[in-house]
């Protein structure tokens, strides 16, 4: 008996249908979300905020897996050699996209490799030092590491990261010399601040904020073009003196290469619709954290214009891929 469809054309409406089942179904079960920072961070704190506002509208878990180490490469491996689906999702940042291929040899291409979904979240970045050093303004760090150079030293969560350019950059601007420290993670290095074994660090104003508020650390001055509410004492760079100094970090999410294009848009839009809800502003603001939600085309314009940006700050400190 012939079939009622050509087998051919049966075969093409399965096709076709496959994208619109994926969505139907999507998520079916837990869906993990990728850190490649370890807890306490700026983009683990924005990954949880965001895991959880998903978790509600997908009545699904969305559960948050911090994977450090390697720079910021084991844990965007993962995601980059993970299953298609849309299971396994990362929560990625200006220096895993968009330094990264700069300054390290990665075992994955930071676009080819990932679907990019949205940009979450812009974060401030603050200069804070030790307080045992007698450093409150950035005049006095500036003198205080010309009258010692080589000698003071500052941290970062590692080597091409985010937060190790904001030092490079910050000695490009003030001509000053200073040594670098590398951890896993800006967590791991604030005790060292605090003791005084690193004399200063630059990190998100939602990672270094408790610090500052229990006063382990002194903060010196804020990259915004305003001061924050959080932190209304600390003068911005420019305020300082520093104008050329612009380094926002940016969040967002990722997927696998070859995720279907339902599924990306399924997800581009419940973060964007969460990010407007009244409860997650709020939660971002006491993180100091500000919101976009973009498109997945205007998020990848985003991480190749900071590409071009810190490339040339690279090339100017003299860094080596490695």
């Amino acid at each position: 008996m012939r079939p009622l469809v050509p087998v051919p054309l049966l075969a093409a409406l399965l096709l076709c249908a496959l994208p619109c089942l994926a969505l139907a179904q999507y998520p079916a079960r837990t869906v993990r979300l990728m850190v490649p920072f370890p807890p306490a961070g700026a983009t683990d704190g924005v990954a949880r905020i965001v895991a959880h506002k998903l978790g509600e509208r997908w009545g699904q878990s969305v559960v948050v897996e911090n994977r450090p180490g390697a720079g910021v490469s084991i844990g965007s491996e993962l995601v980059a050699k993970a299953a298609p689906d849309g299971y396994t999702l990362l929560m990625a940042t200006t220096s895993t996209h968009s330094i990264g291929p700069s300054v390290s040899k990665l075992p994955y291409d930071p676009i080819a490799d990932f679907a990019p979904i949205v940009h979450v979240a812009n974060v401030p970045n603050v200069l804070v030092v030790s307080p045992k050093l007698a450093v409150h303004d950035v005049k006095d760090l500036v003198d205080l590491a010309k009258s010692r150079p080589g000698q003071l030293n500052f941290a970062s969560s590692g080597i091409g990261t985010i937060v190790h350019l904001n030092a490079e950059l910050f000695m490009l601007l003030s001509g000053t010399e200073m040594v670098h420290v590398p951890y896993k993670g800006t967590a791991l290095a604030v005790p060292d601040v605090a003791n005084g074994q690193i004399a200063m660090l630059f990190d998100s104003l939602a990672s270094v904020m408790p610090h500052v508020r229990s006063g382990r650390v002194r903060p010196v001055a804020l990259n915004s073009p305003q001061r924050s509410p959080l932190m209304p004492e600390v003068p911005t760079f420019a305020e300082a003196g520093m104008p050329a100094y612009d380094t926002y970090t940016w969040f967002g999410m990722f997927a696998p290469a070859g995720t279907p294009r339902s599924i990306v848009l399924r997800v581009q839009a419940d973060v964007a619709a969460a990010l407007r809800a009244p409860d997650l502003l709020e939660r971002f603001a006491n993180v100091g954290a500000e919101p976009v939600g973009s498109t997945p085309e205007q998020f990848v314009e985003r991480i190749k214009s900071d590409a071009a940006k810190w490339a040339r700050v690279i090339q100017a400190a003299g860094l080596k891929r490695q």
